[in-house]
């Protein structure tokens, strides 16, 4: 069963680029990467760039509407994800716990429908 783990923190709750803290955090989610490689866990997974560059669209009307930005105001950002092929959901959060963001924000993990074509 496929779950997405949806990686959200706040602004610069995380080590930010050029400080030792920094590489020491990537080198965590590098080794994070290859458990869930080495474990057959793992389906596909990526950071996204910063909410500046997003752009929400909506139809209203028959008429395409865009607004910059995301749809949420909120205080914690989507800022990547993991697709993971797991058991059940119990072991889809054990390897959310193990995301190095968990640590000072959210990992938002839910069951992937997958549509028999």
């Amino acid at each position: 069963m496929q779950f997405i783990c949806l990686i959200y923190s706040a602004p610069n709750s995380e080590p930010q680029p050029g400080t030792h803290e920094f590489g020491a955090y990537m080198q965590s989610y590098g080794a994070f990467t290859e458990k869930v490689r080495a474990d057959g866990k793992f389906v596909s997974g990526d950071a996204l760039q910063g909410t500046e560059t997003a752009t929400t669209v909506s139809v209203r009307g028959g008429k395409t509407e865009t607004m910059d930005g995301p749809f949420a105001e909120t205080k914690e950002q989507l800022g990547g994800y993991y697709l993971l092929d797991c058991k059940d959901i119990d072991e889809a959060l054990e390897y959310a716990a193990m995301i190095p963001t968990a640590a000072h924000g959210r990992i938002e993990v839910r069951p992937v429908v997958v549509w028999d074509n």
